[in-house]
């Protein structure tokens, strides 16, 4: 049976949701990746732009409140990824075995042009790549120890 993992930031923009598509397109059949924000702000362009560019596409995926998901589901792990949502998060804990914190800068706050804000959210991108596959990494290897 698939392992549930949660990624949880403030709105559901950005980093939630392409760790969510990261997972889902590293991991397999393993794992299902869920994401949620504090709010649902709805899926930036920029989220949709620079995940296109590597050849994964999250036009199809939307933004949810964690409400949704609260006493309705558990999860493995529950991943938070950013300050504002480990400050404000509901409890989640009841919710979910094991509680990770990998907090990124919200590309979304990026000023500057387009092509700077673009900039960001691939530096952010590439970050939340590196930490699933990290992750991913470090979980398989201990699951063949045990």
């Amino acid at each position: 049976m698939p392992k549930r993992v949660l990624f949880l930031c403030t709105g559901n923009s950005a980093r939630s949701q392409m760790a969510e598509a990261f997972l889902r397109t590293l991991a397999g059949d393993k794992y299902e990746a869920y994401s949620a924000g504090m709010e649902a702000k709805g899926l930036n362009p920029m989220t949709v732009q620079v995940m296109a560019e590597i050849g994964i596409d999250v036009s199809g995926q939307k933004s949810k409140n964690i409400k949704e998901y609260m006493g309705r589901m558990t999860f493995d792990d529950a991943v938070i990824v950013c300050r504002k949502a480990e400050d404000d998060c509901p409890r989640i804990n009841a919710d979910a075995k094991r509680i990770h914190r990998w907090l990124f800068d919200d590309p979304a706050r990026a000023d500057g042009t387009d092509e700077e804000k673009l900039a960001r959210f691939r530096e952010v991108r590439d970050q939340i790549e590196a930490r699933i596959k990290l992750w991913l990494a470090e979980t398989e290897e201990a699951e063949r120890v045990i």
